[in-house]
């Protein structure tokens, strides 16, 4: 018996190009206005997103000052942006669904539901992994670097730092999406395990060459997204092994 009754069928019948066109107007206010909502929200609440921003330095977050007259102003506007983004991303693809489930059957709304779960679960993950692991190896690493080269830094500039963390941050978030890019990929049948299993070595070397450029310019941190992006990539082998089982 399947789990999803009919799963071919569609619940909302064909509607005309006005209706449409109403739909999509409605989308895009709501989701204009949801960001806008999510933008000032993290505006007030920057201080507290600063904190948590500031807590990977640990023993040198002392050391971060704003060096300019509108470092607080240009802090608290990046904070903004990027927090009400990433705050609003649950809204915004609420709207994205409204607007698409009406012409998708049973069975594809399952699998955008499920594909969604997944993504945001690795999204988180992969954030986790960044602000509790990384950020505070490479703020370690960077002050020993300092040390030894005999240049101690006593005074760290806010805005760097942030967009040290922000950068990141999200850097790790999305590229913990590689299995779930590669699992909707073979779904489809545009990759198969084989073909993956066969590209396994370039696959390696490209990791380590998209974790140079996605981190902050120091060892530690490149391994600390190369080596999990490499086990990503083996998983995902997995994972549209058994898709093609299945």
């Amino acid at each position: 018996m399947p789990i999803i009754k009919n799963p071919d069928e569609r619940n909302d019948p064909p509607r005309p190009l006005l209706e449409h066109l109403m739909a999509l107007r409605d989308m895009l206010v709501f989701a204009s206005v949801a960001w806008a909502v999510c933008v000032i929200a993290a505006c007030v609440f920057s201080p507290q997103i600063l904190a948590w921003l500031k807590s990977p330095a640990a023993a040198s977050e002392d050391m971060l000052q704003g060096l300019d007259l509108t470092s607080g102003f240009s802090t608290m506007m990046s904070i903004a942006l990027w927090g009400g983004t990433a705050l609003s991303f649950p809204f915004l693809a609420y709207a994205v669904l409204r607007f698409v489930f009406p012409a998708l059957t049973r069975r594809e709304k399952a699998i955008l539901l499920t594909v969604l779960v997944a993504g945001s679960t690795l999204f988180t993950v992969g954030v986790g992994l960044a602000y509790g692991k990384t950020l505070p190896l490479v703020v370690t690493a960077f002050q020993s670097i300092n040390e030894w080269v005999g240049l101690p830094v006593t005074t760290i500039r806010i805005e760097g730092y942030i967009s040290i963390v922000l950068k990141t941050v999200i850097a790790f978030g999305l590229v913990f999406q590689l299995p779930l890019v590669l699992f909707v990929l073979g779904w489809f049948g545009l990759v198969t395990s084989a073909g993956l299993r066969a590209k396994r070595r370039p696959a390696i070397v490209i990791a380590f060459v998209v974790a140079m450029f996605l981190t902050p310019p120091d060892p530690m941190s490149q391994l600390m997204m190369a080596v999990p992006l490499c086990l990503l990539y083996e998983l995902s082998i997995w994972a549209v092994w058994l898709r093609e089982r299945a």
